[in-house]
């Protein structure tokens, strides 16, 4: 493999860059609320669901007061809800099926709900679930509480005002990573890996699956899965894991760490894949020389892990499984550029993330060529 591999990857968190973030928020905003002559727009539609809803949870004279469809979200729907109740207002964060998957595993909003309840129960630092609905015009939702904070990785590792927390957090991510993984699989058995002797090996099984449908020659994540079929550790520790365990599924405020968000690729498998997941470049927002998520070197976040859980692991241990992460990214985001050129959902965003996915394929021929493929 040449040397010339050896450059800076591109950036890949570029799109989410904030002016281009928001231009890409407003034409998707733009394409999804527009609607047929002599229809509703589908956003008015489900703000009369969700006034429904919040009655339904809290009670006869609850009225909707707001609700605003948040950006960003390329699976699921964020809509931002604020309720009068009898007792007060309340702030809700209701997620909405958004008609596409990344990965074929993901949960359902059910089964997501489920987990979140678990994890609140079990004292993980998340939103407190209120009640998952089966249908929000059309679509299963949930609602949850809304927590104050900054959830945007670029925002995170760049801003002033947040460097206290940038310091917080490598400790707190630990923390909070030590207690999903200490999760109840038995009372979780829907997760996918949960029945399976080899965890890893399914999830490559069901990505390679994923790849294929794709039907386009790919031969960097080709690669990739082969190398990860002869170097994936067999017989690991399984644990539940969170799936998606980065910055911009993390809410930070000025003291750090309030809660983690986004469940939806909960599984049961390896722990370190968690551990390693934000490390990939993608999730590093930039700062590519920090390689814990562009906030810090990952010693302090790896001891404390160690510390809590007796999982003792080493940086260089982790080097296959940020490859799997990066290959798990590529796919995904492939798959939903899928949808956009297959005419299934038009949408910038997801148009977006095939350029990104070519960027993550170029990632993986430098961890490919640094591990000596």
């Amino acid at each position: 493999m040449q040397s010339t591999l050896k450059g800076p990857s591109p950036d890949l968190a570029g799109w989410t860059d904030e002016r281009n973030g928001a231009m890409v928020r407003v034409m998707v905003r733009e394409m999804k609320s527009a609607a047929p002559l002599g229809t509703a727009a589908p956003g008015e539609a489900v703000q009369v669901a969700l006034g429904a809803c919040v009655e339904e949870l809290f009670g006869a004279g609850t009225k909707l007061a707001r609700a605003s469809l948040l950006g960003g979200g390329a699976s699921m729907e964020a809509w931002a809800v604020d309720a009068e109740t009898p007792r007060g207002p309340v702030a809700l964060l209701v997620r909405r099926a958004a008609g596409g998957r990344i990965y074929r595993d993901a949960l359902s909003l059910a089964q997501e709900f489920r987990v979140l309840e678990a994890a609140w129960e079990a004292g993980v630092r998340v939103p407190r679930p209120y009640r998952h609905f089966p249908d929000v015009a059309g679509r299963e939702a949930f609602a949850m509480e809304r927590l104050p904070g900054e959830t945007v990785g670029r925002r995170i590792v760049q801003r002033p005002e947040l460097e206290a927390a940038r310091a917080a957090l490598p400790g707190q991510m630990a923390e909070q990573l030590a207690r999903i993984h200490g999760l109840d699989a038995a009372r979780l058995d829907f997760l996918p890996g949960a029945r399976d002797e080899e965890p890893l090996r399914r999830s490559l099984d069901v990505l390679e699956a994923q790849l294929d449908e794709v039907g386009e020659p790919h031969p960097a994540i080709e690669l990739a899965l082969l190398r990860l079929r002869r170097d994936l550790p067999r017989g690991g520790p399984r644990r539940v894991c969170h799936g998606d365990f980065r910055l911009g599924n993390l809410m930070v405020c000025a003291g750090g760490l309030t809660g983690v968000l986004d469940w939806e690729f909960a599984h049961v498998g390896d722990p370190r894949e968690d551990l390693a997941w934000p490390m990939v470049r993608a999730w590093r927002f930039g700062r590519e020389q920090l390689r814990l998520g562009g906030i810090a070197q990952p010693g302090v976040f790896l001891e404390r892990y160690g510390q809590l859980t007796g999982l003792r692991v080493a940086p260089e241990e982790l080097c296959v499984f940020e490859l799997l992460g990066n290959l798990r990214w590529a796919i995904g985001a492939l798959t939903q550029a899928r949808r956009h050129l297959s005419g299934e959902e038009r949408s910038v965003e997801l148009a977006v993330l095939g350029r990104l996915a070519a960027e993550v394929e170029h990632e993986l021929l430098s961890l490919l060529h640094e591990g000596g493929a």
